[in-house]
C-alpha cells in the first residue's frame, strides 16, 4: 500500500475511515455467534438426540478454536493483504455457519461450529491491527470507543436474540437468520475494502502453530472441564495446556533471533503495553464470571425464565457498548485517567454488592449493580485497548493485538472455571453441614463474587500505574529492535 492510502485518514481525522465501520460491522456479526447457542441446548438435546454435556460443546469448541487459531493471526496479518484477510475470515466464517445450518448429526454441527470459529478468530485483531494503522491518534480513542459494540454488546446480545429465535422454530434458524446478513457484509466489505499496507513474505514456523493450538487448547479445555465437575482431570488437563504454553513461549524467543516468530513477544517487552494486558485479563475474567453467575442466580434461586433473565440483564450489555463511542471521546480530549480510575472504582462496587445478594433483593437493585459494572468495564477498556495498543510500534500492532485476543479467552475460560470450582466447593460444604440447597449455592455464589472483589482491589491499584496517554517514548526500548 502506498503511503498516500496511509496518511488518508489524517485527512478525514474525526471521522472513521470507512474500512474501520466495515471492519467493526463484520466482527460484531461474528462475535454474536460465540453465544448464540448458549439458549438452544435443550433443543439439540431433543433434535440431535445427545446429551446435555455433549450438547454443552457447541459452544465449548467455538472457544476451543479461538484460543487455537488466534496465536497463529499475528503472522497471518503480516503475511496477507487487509483484502486478502478479510475475504478469508469471511469466506471461512460463511462456511461454517452453511455447515451448521444443514448438520444432519451432532458432529457435523460441531465441524461447523469449529470452522466458524477458525474465520471468528481473525476478525478482532484484523479490526484492532487497522484501526491502529490508519486512525490518527488523536482520533482512536473515539474509534475504539465504536469498537466497544462489537467485542461487548455482541456476546451480551447473543443469548437474548437466540431466546427470540426459538421461540419461531428450529435451533437450525440460528443460523439461517445470520447466513444472508453474514454474506451481505462479506460481499459490500469486499466492495469497499483497501488495502492497509504491504503484506510481509515470511514462513511460518509449523511446530509453533501445533505448540500453540494444543496448548492454548488445552488450557481452555481443561479449565472448561471445572463446570462439569472433573476439577482433577481438569486441572490436569489444563496443566499439560500451560506446559506447552511455556514451551511455545521459548520457541518465539528463539525465532525471534531471525525475525521469524509466530506470535512476536517483544510486544512483552513494553511496560505499559504489559500493565493493559493485566488490566484487560482481569476485566473479561470479572465480566465473563458475572454473565456465568448472575443467570445462574436469576434462574435458579429466584426462579426466572431464560428469556426474562436475558431482557434483565441485556440493559447492562447495552449500555457498556452504546457508551464505549462517549467514552471513547473523553478518552481523545482528557486522557485515559479521569476514565480508567473511576471505572476501577466502579467495577470493585459493583462486584462488592453482588456479595451483598439475598434471595429476596428487588430485581432494580440486581439491574442497577449489573448496569454499574457493565458501564464501568466500558469505561476502562476503551482506554486501556488505546494505551495499551499505542505503547507498541506499527510493526508489532498485529501481534499485539493477536495476544490481547488470545488472552482474552483465556481470561474468559479462566473467569468461568473460577466461579464453578467456588461455587460448587462453597456449596456442597455448606449442603453437608446442612444448610438447604438454595440457601448453599447462594452462599457459593457470594463466596465467588468476593474472590472477584479482591481482583477488582488489584485492577484499581494497577490502573495509577497506567499513563494518561500511549508512551510513545518506550519506542525506544531495546525489547522494540526489529
Amino acid at each position: 500500500m502506498s503511503a498516500v492510502t496511509q496518511k488518508r485518514p489524517a485527512r478525514s481525522a474525526g471521522r472513521t475511515p470507512a474500512v474501520v465501520r466495515l471492519l467493526v460491522l463484520a466482527t460484531f456479526v461474528v462475535i454474536l455467534n460465540e453465544t448464540i447457542m448458549l439458549n438452544a441446548i435443550p433443543r439439540l438435546m431433543e433434535s440431535l438426540h445427545v446429551t446435555q454435556q455433549s450438547a454443552q460443546w457447541v459452544s465449548t469448541a467455538f472457544m476451543l478454536t479461538m484460543a487455537a487459531v488466534i496465536p497463529t493471526t499475528g503472522w497471518f496479518l503480516q503475511r496477507f493483504t487487509t483484502r486478502q484477510a478479510y475475504a478469508v475470515a469471511m469466506g471461512v466464517f460463511l462456511a461454517g455457519t452453511v455447515i451448521s445450518a444443514i448438520a444432519p448429526t451432532f458432529l457435523v454441527l460441531l465441524l461447523g461450529r469449529i470452522v466458524q470459529a477458525s474465520g471468528t478468530a481473525v476478525m478482532m485483531p484484523l479490526l484492532m491491527t487497522t484501526l491502529m494503522t490508519v486512525v490518527p491518534e488523536q482520533d482512536r480513542g473515539r474509534v475504539m470507543g465504536n469498537v466497544m459494540l462489537a467485542i461487548s454488546v455482541a456476546p451480551a446480545l447473543g443469548p437474548t436474540v437466540s431466546g427470540f429465535i426459538l421461540q419461531i422454530g428450529s435451533w437450525r434458524l440460528l443460523f439461517v437468520v445470520v447466513l444472508p446478513i453474514a454474506g451481505l457484509i462479506a460481499y459490500f466489505g469486499l466492495r469497499k475494502m483497501t488495502n492497509i499496507g504491504e503484506p510481509q513474505v515470511s514462513s511460518i514456523d509449523w511446530l509453533s502453530v501445533a505448540v500453540a493450538a494444543l496448548g492454548m487448547g488445552g488450557v481452555v479445555y481443561g479449565l472448561s472441564l471445572f463446570g462439569e465437575n472433573e476439577i482433577g482431570l481438569g486441572i490436569t488437563i489444563a496443566a499439560i495446556g500451560a506446559v506447552l504454553v511455556a514451551l511455545f513461549a521459548f520457541r518465539q524467543v528463539k525465532l525471534q533471533r531471525t525475525n521469524s516468530p509466530l506470535l512476536d513477544l517483544r510486544t512483552l517487552g513494553h511496560r505499559t503495553f504489559r500493565i493493559s494486558l493485566i488490566l484487560l485479563s482481569i476485566g473479561f475474567l470479572a465480566m465473563l464470571g458475572a454473565m456465568f453467575l448472575l443467570p445462574l442466580y436469576l434462574q435458579n434461586l429466584r426462579h426466572l425464565s431464560p428469556l426474562l433473565t436475558g431482557l434483565l440483564l441485556i440493559p447492562g450489555g447495552l449500555a457498556m457498548g452504546l457508551l464505549g463511542p462517549v467514552f471513547g471521546k473523553v478518552f481523545d480530549r482528557f486522557g485515559g485517567r479521569v476514565l480508567v480510575v473511576p471505572g476501577a472504582l466502579g467495577s470493585l462496587l459493583a462486584l462488592g454488592g453482588f456479595t451483598l445478594f439475598s434471595l429476596t433483593m428487588p430485581y432494580w437493585q440486581i439491574l442497577g449493580l449489573h448496569i454499574l459494572l457493565m458501564v464501568s468495564l466500558a469505561a476502562m477498556f476503551t482506554p486501556i485497548f488505546t494505551i495499551g495498543m499505542g505503547a507498541l510500534p506499527a510493526h508489532l500492532y498485529s501481534h499485539g493485538s493477536s495476544m490481547l485476543g488470545a488472552l482474552q479467552q483465556l481470561a474468559g475460560a479462566f473467569g468461568t472455571a473460577l466461579t464453578v470450582t467456588l461455587l460448587s466447593t462453597r456449596a456442597t460444604q455448606q449442603m453437608s453441614e446442612g444448610v438447604a440447597v438454595d440457601a448453599a449455592q447462594l452462599s457459593g455464589m457470594k463466596l465467588a463474587f468476593g474472590v472477584m472483589v479482591v481482583f477488582a482491589v488489584v485492577t484499581l491499584a494497577l490502573t495509577f500505574m497506567l499513563p494518561n496517554r500511549p508512551d510513545t517514548s518506550e519506542e525506544g526500548s531495546p525489547a522494540m529492535a526489529h
